[in-house]
């Protein structure tokens, strides 16, 4: 069970991933669209996916959390 409680906080790293992977995506064709907003895009971008690290960060802290602590 502790196992599965750890895969399960886990996820948050695939969530991340996943969308880290879109919001970079759409920042392309936004720069694409209109490259006179390139600053003001990526500094967006780089906001949204620091959060978006942040929450992988706290997944992964409390999937060791509990492999470590609740055997």
């Amino acid at each position: 069970m502790v196992a599965l409680g750890a895969a399960i906080a886990a996820l948050a790293c695939i969530g991340a991933g996943i969308s880290i992977g879109l919001a970079t995506g759409k920042a392309v064709e936004a720069v694409a669209r209109q490259p006179e907003a390139s600053q003001k895009i990526t500094t967006t971008l780089v906001m949204g996916c620091a959060l978006a690290e942040a929450t992988a960060i706290y997944g992964l802290v409390i999937g060791i959390l509990i492999i470590f602590f609740l055997k």
